[in-house]
């Protein structure tokens, strides 16, 4: 991305709006904006590969592993509006485990995009599955979406969940319903 053509784009945006990009407030502000945009997607210029960097370790645990309540934050890619919520992630490990931090890492790679939440959900199971070739993966999202809430139908109080289960969350309900039941107790 870059920032010398995403500083113009916003300056054509501004002025499309009927602003003056030169006036005190607005001063800087393309090129902050620019700035803000190559944060908020830099989930581009990662790889799965980069995130997890090894950190994968042999372990006689075969029960479940739950990584509850991972802050997410991301763009809707129909309106480029923000969508705020958590993730929870569960994995049944076959001989390998993940460093705990870099669940939270994928998390965060994947939400770093133009998103919708459907795929943001999936993209996360999938990578926890291929790096540690689990039993089985199960994600669930819960988030806010400004673009329903700031536009549109104006609902200040709906959330959006999705879910992905695969492998033994997929086959078994109790198994599921084990992971269901430990993300919806309190702290």
């Amino acid at each position: 991305m870059s920032l010398e053509k995403l500083t113009k784009n916003y300056l054509d945006v501004l002025t499309n709006l009927g602003e003056q990009p030169e006036r005190d407030g607005l001063k800087g502000t393309p090129e902050r904006a620019a700035k803000a945009m190559q944060f908020l997607c830099h989930g581009y210029n990662q790889s799965l590969d980069e995130i997890v960097n090894g950190a994968l370790f042999d372990s006689d645990n075969d029960e479940m592993v739950i990584v509850k309540d991972i802050e997410l934050y991301s763009l809707c890619e129909h309106h480029m509006l923000p969508f705020i919520g958590k993730a929870h992630v569960a994995y049944i490990p076959t001989g390998k485990v993940i460093g705990l931090s870099k669940v939270a890492r994928i998390v965060d790679m994947f939400a770093r995009r133009l998103q919708i939440q459907e795929n943001l959900t999936r993209q996360i199971a999938e990578a926890i599955q291929q790096v540690t070739n689990a039993r089985g993966v199960a994600v669930v999202i819960e988030a806010k979406h400004m673009c329903m809430m700031m536009r549109g139908v104006e609902k200040q109080n709906s959330s959006m969940h999705s879910s992905v289960m695969l492998g033994a969350f997929r086959e078994s309900v109790n198994t599921r319903q084990e992971f269901l039941q430990l993300i919806s107790r309190g702290n």
